[in-house]
């Protein structure tokens, strides 16, 4: 199984910032001990070009990245400070999604140990979301006639509105979203089919709702690939997330959702999205298992 990283481009961030850029080297790391994957699968992923990124994104606001002038307000909004390195990981973040939707078409399932900022939206980023990954390999693979049809199953505990506001319009991609009502955005956008839950939702309620939700996707005739958002945030001690599973409640909702693909055939995408665990530690054991599930899968 192929996988891709890029906590080599690292973000310099001010001193106490809430962001734990930390927890991607130490996955990395993660499953290379655990024997998850080999050294030889790891790849370091193309930086998204301009046209690329254009594919989803307005140029202006490509190039205002890019330049670093995108103004005070809107880097707020983002919530990570603006640096060349900011730039370069964001395109590498997109690279890599990109290269595991096509690598997953080949072999039936791939991973990139970032991803998920579903955030972002055709003219802005937020919610440490600068480009809207999943949205732009998308929109790469269908130009490239390998993707004419996908589904966006979207774990994250945080709504992804850019996401939904992407694809508003267009049936050939149906965005399935399973958040916490109550948490941010505070606006949410409709997708294709929305899952809300309250604060405080445990392992029972969610795997239930889950599993009758991927038994009623509605499929507009042939599904090309899935990507997979399987954010660690809905974790029952991640900072940010507020709602209750445990560890062993997410590792099923990996299963769940990857036996829903393999009973149907479709290669997957996978994508790490968020994560906050007051202890990064839980982060990374979480996301690590999301990583395992998936190359037992694969070689299932």
């Amino acid at each position: 199984m192929r996988v891709y990283y890029t906590d080599q481009f690292a973000i310099p961030l001010p001193e106490g910032h809430r962001f734990p850029l930390v927890k991607y080297r130490l996955l990395r790391e993660r499953i290379l001990q655990q024997r998850v994957v080999s050294q030889e699968a790891l790849t370091v992923p193309d930086a998204a070009s301009d046209d690329q990124l254009g594919l989803v994104h307005a140029p202006a606001y490509v190039a205002g990245v890019a330049a670093g002038t995108l103004g005070a307000a809107a880097m707020r909004r983002i919530g990570l400070p603006w640096s060349p390195e900011l730039v370069e990981r964001s395109r590498r973040s997109v690279g890599g999604t990109i290269a595991a939707g096509m690598q997953a078409l080949h072999d039936g399932v791939s991973v990139t140990l970032s991803g998920g900022t579903h955030h972002a939206s055709r003219d802005r980023g937020e919610g440490y979301c600068v480009f809207n990954d999943v949205a732009v390999a998308v929109r790469v693979l269908q130009r490239a006639a390998r993707v004419r049809t996908a589904v966006v199953i979207d774990c994250d505990v945080h709504q992804g509105n850019g996401t939904a506001l992407i694809f508003r319009d267009d049936p050939s991609v149906v965005t399935v979203d399973l958040y916490g009502a109550g948490n941010y955005p505070f606006e949410k956008v409709p997708g294709t089919v929305d899952v809300p839950f309250p604060d405080g939702t445990g392992d029972a309620e969610y795997l239930e709702r889950l599993e009758s939700t991927l038994r009623r996707i509605p499929l507009p005739g042939n599904i090309d690939l899935v990507f997979y958002l399987a954010g660690a945030d809905p974790y029952e001690g991640d900072r940010l997330g507020r709602l209750a599973l445990t560890k062993e409640g997410l590792a099923q909702r990996d299963g769940l959702v990857f036996g829903y693909c393999r009973s149907r055939g479709l290669p997957a995408a996978v994508t790490m999205a968020g994560g906050y665990a007051s202890a990064i530690a839980d982060t990374v054991e979480i996301q690590a298992r999301t990583v395992a599930e998936a190359a037992r899968i694969r070689t299932g």
